[in-house]
């Protein structure tokens, strides 16, 4: 790829007539699903191959994560050469975020956090969490100190997903921005025109200029320097990000400028959207409390918004459903079962006979209502167990001995 393709590739976002993807906004045309080959083309990232997947079975000597086996995560930016270094011996660091915008997490908001900690576990690497409590002030409105108090209370649905301490900072940016981590901001700053950040990101001039400024401190994360407290004098240190697509134009912007500063470029492992219980629109909207199963949903909330809301691709009486069978392409149950029902033999069974019009709608509904309760329900009791202070040893600056143990 020359350098004016390689431009292109870094300034466009997918804004056309028939599909908006950008950090803030997922949709498609006329409520349509979101084409992720199309996605893949504009983005320039390449499709994660079956080969990909063996490899990382061979090299951690432990299964693939079903997110992985089921194509989840299904695109990556050079997860082979983290894979490439990790066999010479090299080791590497895990950076995600999450942007505290409100009080509870759906299901769709678990998926990066679910698949990190398997990698986090599989490669025995540390991991950076990052809190946008700053970015979620501007795009939503809130207050700093409303903001400050989600990023808390969301971090402790982020540590009861099972994150080992020894291996695990979680950081604010309201908190932790300074020193290095800010010199590296400037650094990115200086080297992206607003041209580009507007061709990347699609501000107007209707924006302020906090929005305008934001994307360097979600850069900075992925180059080892920003934590001189983890990383002094690992400046070579690889990143690799797991995160959902619509985030890869930070990471294009970030890419672009890693090699010029002298870091490696972050590697990216991206998801699809967790669909809405209406249907496969993009996703989930934390705005409106019935397209999401929140985690902390009772299981009379989990029955009822499974039952009532969640999209269903049976026919509409029990005899043309036993002739024709269900449409599995718009079914949210099995969707929704393809991410979280850990047993492929069971989840091909269902598929098999759903497909075929032998097991009804509300059989695979009722499957899937047992599913997300007792994992909603699990998630619940390790969250009531992180305590404050927990937080703040998660969150407490310190250095990490034991790191890549």
């Amino acid at each position: 790829m020359d350098k004016a393709e390689a431009d292109r590739k870094v300034e466009e976002s997918v804004e056309e007539d028939d599909q908006v993807v950008n950090p803030w906004q997922v949709s498609a045309k006329d409520g349509g699903k979101i084409d992720y080959d199309k996605l893949i083309d504009k983005f320039g990232c390449q499709r994660l191959q079956p080969s990909l997947v063996d490899r990382v079975q061979r090299l951690t000597s432990r299964p693939p994560h079903v997110f992985l086996r089921r194509g989840v995560f299904f695109a990556h930016r050079d997860f082979d050469e983290i894979l490439n270094a990790y066999e010479r011996g090299e080791k590497f660091y895990l950076y995600t975020g999450r942007g505290p915008s409100s009080e509870a997490l759906h299901l769709g908001h678990l998926v990066p956090f679910m698949f990190t900690k398997y990698l986090q576990d599989a490669f025995k690497v540390p991991l950076v969490i990052q809190l946008t409590d700053d970015e979620k002030c501007m795009w939503k409105n809130l207050s700093v100190e409303e903001s400050q108090r989600l990023a808390r209370e969301n971090a402790k649905d982020i540590i009861a997903c099972g994150f080992d301490i020894s291996k695990t900072f979680i950081f604010s940016d309201f908190d932790y921005v300074g020193g290095a981590f800010y010199k590296n901001m400037v650094k990115v700053a200086k080297c992206v025109t607003y041209n580009k950040v507007v061709g990347i990101f699609g501000f107007t001039g209707e924006d302020h200029i906090g929005k305008v400024s934001f994307p360097p401190v979600q850069a900075v994360p992925s180059f080892p320097s920003s934590f001189p407290h983890l990383f002094s004098g690992k400046d070579d240190l690889r990143c690799l990000i797991p995160c959902a697509i619509d985030q890869d134009p930070y990471f294009r912007m970030t890419r672009d400028v890693a090699p010029r500063l002298g870091y490696h470029k972050p590697a990216l492992i991206e998801s699809s959207f967790f669909p809405a219980l209406q249907g496969e629109t993009g996703k989930m909207s934390a705005s409106d409390p019935n397209s999401a199963i929140y985690v902390t949903d009772s299981a009379k909330d989990i029955k009822n918004k499974i039952n009532k809301y969640a999209f269903s691709g049976g026919q509409d009486s029990i005899e043309k459903h036993r002739l024709y069978g269900a449409n599995l392409e718009v079914d949210i149950p099995i969707k929704y079962l393809n991410f979280f029902l850990d047993d492929d033999a069971e989840l091909e069974r269902i598929t098999k006979e759903y497909g075929a019009g032998r097991m009804l709608t509300g059989e695979v509904k009722q499957r899937l209502i047992q599913v997300l309760t007792e994992m909603v329900e699990r998630h619940r009791r390790a969250r009531a167990a992180v305590t404050d202070e927990m937080v703040d040893a998660f969150m407490a600056v310190r250095p990490l001995p034991n790191m890549f143990d």
